[in-house]
């Protein structure tokens, strides 16, 4: 089996993207000195160097990387080693221009940017092959050798090519995965607007048409787009464990909602040794931190709830967004730990030194263009400090107390064109509820909807339009047995193929939620309804309503007005042991809550009430002890409580009954007598 930590370290990564090519190789010494004052322990390299390691075809130039790896060896630095193939070279593009992929309009892609490819073309695969090879082949054994780290940033900024090349790659994929035309013309429903496909070979990407195209060709394409990104990467996989073995062998994910909507990380993470993430705060108004946690939950359930790592984080501003504002002092340091507490063994950034030219020039640092004198140099050094007092914590995994359930198949297919509502986003309401369980103090795994959830007392279903019978099956199986499920609207329509699942909405989740869909009725723009509880108490909700008929489900909300005024608007259904709720509207985050409080009920999940706001408490757990870390993200000074006394490992004092946590700062305390 290949190793999943990184080769050599012994405590917490810290670090980041190191590009010296950009620079005069007489500053690499100072460079690696300020890494060592910095307590940086390990580097990313090579990751846009193909046009260096080979100026010209079979021409290669190692001598630089020899020298960079053996001077960071010869101060105790760790390097993730990457395969270049993000890049390819302008002398490959000019030999091989159909490599450059093509959009759905027709529009060949130029060189000069980076990811500009179409990974079907057998000539990129040959020339990734070769030069991954050549780096294995010489670097494989090199003492300073961590992690090998394939590509970058898979999907983005071009996820699927429409050439020709690919035009054949699909028909290949459409006769593995159906079989015969027939078998594709019944899961497209191609009987429909006269798309009937005589044999495989009329079949071609879904590219530009007058309207609409068929929406399970466009799934299936977002399907084998994936898998041909993956394949991809697994061949430069073997590649590297066949040619240097013992070495972890990665790529850096995107896993946040916000970032990347291409990849099925669920598939992508059973292919890599160990999960590592990107991670970058979207500016848009939105609590960033809570995208944060997000994000780091659902990269430690694609790992299986394993250890991960932080790859590339931001030490401050971004470069690429409308407005790039600064972190505050402090927000570098509660960022990096509130992914440790998550998960991620270490903190790593783009990049170690700010570059001079480029497109990512305003892109933030370790090493600002200002240097040493900077607040942000300041702050690097002392999250150094912190993460190496959090050695302790290596291979723990983190607990959690609820579960939520998100497949980007269905993603993909909601997100496809002609649905009832524009206004119905599948990522809002994933963040919608994350955001309450949030602040309920709830730490939350991800779970694919065919996953075995017995292990979470709650379980919630914020988007899951595509749901099929085999997890239609296991959420019934779930509450049936004694779990409590909450389910928003428009969730188990359809099928893996989009088509709708026969008899009344919704289809796949009818049983275990008891109840039928006679019609939905989307609002319109601004439009709004009141929702009233048992208790006489009103919600107001948006954006979605529905039909609801009780099929052995209860009433607990109903619609106050609008064309649904009288119905159901949230139910409660008993099934077998456990509890299903239903809530067939879009509430916001107080109705949001209402709802859950009802449902953490029936769960017996106790929230912290003891804890204010923005203050998160996560715990990691393992053969070294129990680690609780508590993080303030509000400017006032707060207390949590410990339910043991303890080591708190930054400032190393001790703790018991209620430990103070100033504001904006982060405490980990080891509890005393905990396995």
């Amino acid at each position: 089996m290949p190793e999943t930590t990184p080769r050599g370290l012994t405590g917490l990564a810290f670090g980041g993207d190191y590009n010296p090519e950009q620079w005069p190789e007489d500053v690499w010494p100072e460079d690696v000195r300020l890494m060592r004052e910095a307590g940086v322990t390990m580097v990313s390299a090579g990751i846009f160097s193909w046009a260096l390691l080979e100026p010209a075809p079979g021409t290669y130039d190692f001598g630089w990387l020899d020298r960079l790896l053996d001077l960071l060896h010869e101060n105790g630095i760790r390097v993730d080693l990457g395969t270049p193939t993000v890049v390819p070279p302008a002398w490959f593009y000019r030999a091989h221009p159909e490599a450059l992929p093509v959009t759905a309009e027709g529009v060949r892609y130029e060189f000069g940017s980076r990811g500009a490819i179409c990974h079907s073309n057998a000539d990129y695969r040959a020339a990734a092959a070769n030069i991954t090879t050549k780096l294995a082949e010489r670097y494989g054994t090199h003492p300073a050798l961590a992690l090998w780290h394939v590509h970058n940033e898979y999907g983005v900024p071009v996820s699927a090519c429409y050439c020709d090349s690919c035009a054949a790659h699909f028909r290949r994929w459409l006769e593995k995965t159906y079989g015969t035309v027939d078998a594709v013309n019944e899961a497209w429903g191609t009987a429909f607007w006269g798309q009937r496909y005589a044999d495989l070979g009329q079949i071609n990407p879904p590219r530009l048409t007058p309207t609409v195209g068929n929406p399970a060709q466009a799934l299936d394409y977002k399907r084998f787009a994936d898998a041909t990104l993956r394949e991809n990467f697994t061949a430069e996989r073997d590649i590297l464990h066949r040619l240097s073995p013992g070495v972890p062998v990665t790529t850096n994910f995107m896993t946040a909602l916000s970032q990347c909507d291409s990849l099925d990380y669920w598939a992508w993470g059973r292919e890599v040794d160990l999960v590592t993430n990107d991670h970058y705060l979207i500016t848009d108004g939105r609590r960033t931190h809570v995208n944060l946690a997000m994000a780091a939950d659902l990269t430690r359930s694609v790992a299986g709830g394993a250890p991960w790592l932080l790859l590339e984080h931001s030490t401050s501003g971004v470069n690429w967004q409308p407005r790039n504002p600064a972190k505050a002092p402090g927000q570098m340091a509660r960022n990096s730990l509130a992914h440790v507490a998550r998960g991620s063994e270490g903190a790593m950034f783009f990049q170690w030194r700010q570059s001079r030219r480029g497109a990512e020039k305003f892109h933030s640092a370790m090493l600002p263009h200002g240097g040493t004198e900077t607040r942000v140099w300041r702050e690097v050094v002392e999250l150094g400090a912190s993460i190496d007092s959090l050695g302790p914590v290596r291979g723990t995994r983190t607990e959690a107390d609820a579960a939520m359930v998100w497949d980007w198949h269905s993603w993909w297919a909601q997100n496809l064109q002609w649905r009832p509502s524009e206004d119905h986003d599948p990522r809002e309401r994933a963040d919608a509820f994350y955001e309450a369980l949030y602040d309920r103090h709830l730490t939350v795994d991800f779970a694919h909807p065919e996953a075995d959830l017995s292990a979470y007392p709650l379980v919630v279903v914020p988007a899951l339009y595509l749901t099929t019978e085999a997890a239609g099956n296991n959420l019934r199986q779930y509450v049936e047995r004694g779990g409590t499920l909450v389910v928003s609207y428009f969730s188990g329509i359809v099928d893996e193929h989009d088509a709708v699942h026969e008899g009344a909405y919704p289809g796949a989740l009818r049983d275990v939620l008891g109840l039928t869909v006679e019609e939905f009725s989307p609002l319109l723009a601004g439009e709004r309804v009141r929702v009233t509880g048992p208790d006489g108490a009103g919600l107001s909700a948006d954006v979605w309503t529905e039909f609801v008929v009780p099929r052995g489900a209860e009433p607990v909300w109903t619609y106050a007005d609008g064309l649904a005024a009288g119905r159901p608007a949230v139910t409660r259904h008993r099934l077998g042991e456990g509890t299903a709720w239903y809530v067939s509207t879009r509430l916001g985050a107080e109705g949001l809550d209402a709802v859950l409080a009802r449902a953490a009920e029936d769960a017996r999940v106790t929230p912290r009430a003891d804890l204010p706001r923005d203050v998160e408490v996560v715990r990691r757990t393992g053969e070294s002890g129990t680690y609780l870390f508590a993080i303030n993200h509000t400017a006032s000074d707060a207390e949590v409580p410990l339910d043991a006394p303890g080591t708190e490992l930054l400032t190393g004092e001790r703790a018991a009954g209620r430990l103070p946590v100033p504001a904006g700062a982060v405490r980990v305390v080891r509890l005393d007598g905990r396995p």
